[in-house]
């Protein structure tokens, strides 16, 4: 496919297309334009997600309304402290007739279909199911029954269980780096939004729910293609290049920008920063945004919607620091943005 140039027709639609994807995905999951956005920036962005959300908010609803929407096979899998790399690429039963029988799991069972891939409570699996997932992610292939297996339309979703701390297993940097975005979820706060959720018996049943989306309304082995011309057509001025450099110097070393935290020693502080492909995936996502907001160019705002969600997960702190993660790296970006001059 030729580059588009911007303005071109074809980038027009999809992003039409995009805009009825969000709206047929609400259908499903009310009070979470938010998420619903954020998540339509990754599908375009061609990255994966970590949601993060308490039991029963609407993990699991948002993404079968997704994958219907999207087009292509759904697969979810639970992960448990039992869990080995090989029940995701195949099973093993005893047959009618007493013999063994291998069957393709849930990574092949559908093959280059795949589309959207579900791995809930991902922190209960091993390392060694993280190292086959962070491959799949990476590289979407795996290799099996003596050949590699590609799938080229894959996005990997997953959840982690931020309540129980028995059995489970932190998944490690260069695996949270290969998400492009960790997105919080809560219970919508709007009083109409609750109100439908709790006694608008539509809600109650979600087969129901998920047959009102429309399906197919992307065409899943598309939005590849899509989304390299979407990096194209959207530009970036020099203003705006010099300002992402400076949020990330500014979040890599905040002592030396100099931002100040309450009670704490900045220079012990961060352990790690965000690497290239971060601040890449940073720009990514960002090129989405400014795409489906109408415009050709890039604005600091573009940077500033998705900053929190690309880069926050990103930020490695020393190991005194990180019980208090939750508090501590939302106030160090909110910092960043206060310190560095917008263009």
């Amino acid at each position: 496919m030729s580059t588009p140039r911007p303005g071109d027709k074809m980038l027009t639609d999809w992003r039409e297309a995009a805009l009825r994807f969000e709206a047929e995905v609400a259908k499903a999951v009310v009070g979470q334009e938010r998420v619903i956005r954020l998540v339509t920036l990754a599908v375009f962005g061609r990255g994966h997600v970590m949601l993060e959300g308490d039991v029963g908010v609407g993990k699991t609803t948002l993404l079968r309304a997704v994958a219907r929407a999207l087009g292509g096979a759904y697969e979810r899998v639970e992960g448990t402290v039992d869990m080995m790399p090989t029940d995701l690429i195949y099973h093993t039963y005893l047959a009618e007739d007493g013999r063994p029988r291998v069957e393709p799991g849930p990574v092949l069972r559908e093959s280059e279909d795949l589309s959207v891939f579900f791995f809930n409570e991902i922190n209960r699996a091993r390392p060694q199911v993280h190292a086959l997932l962070l491959r799949l992610m990476a590289e979407r292939s795996v290799q099996a029954f003596n050949r590699e297996y590609r799938f080229p339309n894959l996005q990997v979703f997953a959840d982690r269980n931020r309540v129980e701390r028995e059995e489970t297993f932190e998944l490690p940097a260069a695996a949270r780096d290969r998400f492009l975005m960790e997105i919080g979820m809560e219970a919508p706060r709007e009083p109409e939004a609750r109100r439908a959720l709790v006694f608008d018996p539509r809600f109650h049943d979600t087969d129901r729910l998920i047959e009102e989306v429309a399906p197919g309304v992307l065409d899943h082995a598309r939005i590849g293609s899509i989304a390299g011309a979407i990096q194209h057509a959207i530009s970036a001025a020099p203003e705006i290049e010099a300002y992402v450099v400076a949020l990330w110097e500014a979040l890599l070393r905040p002592a030396a920008a100099g931002i100040r935290l309450p009670g704490i020693d900045m220079e012990a502080l961060v352990q790690g920063g965000a690497s290239p492909r971060g601040v890449a995936f940073l720009v990514r996502a960002a090129r989405v945004r400014a795409w489906l907001e109408g415009r050709e160019w890039l604005v600091p705002e573009d940077v500033r919607a998705v900053f929190p969600e690309v880069m926050a997960h990103r930020v490695f702190l020393e190991p005194v620091h990180e019980m208090r993660r939750a508090q501590i790296v939302p106030e160090l970006c909110r910092a960043v943005f206060e310190t560095v001059p917008t263009p």
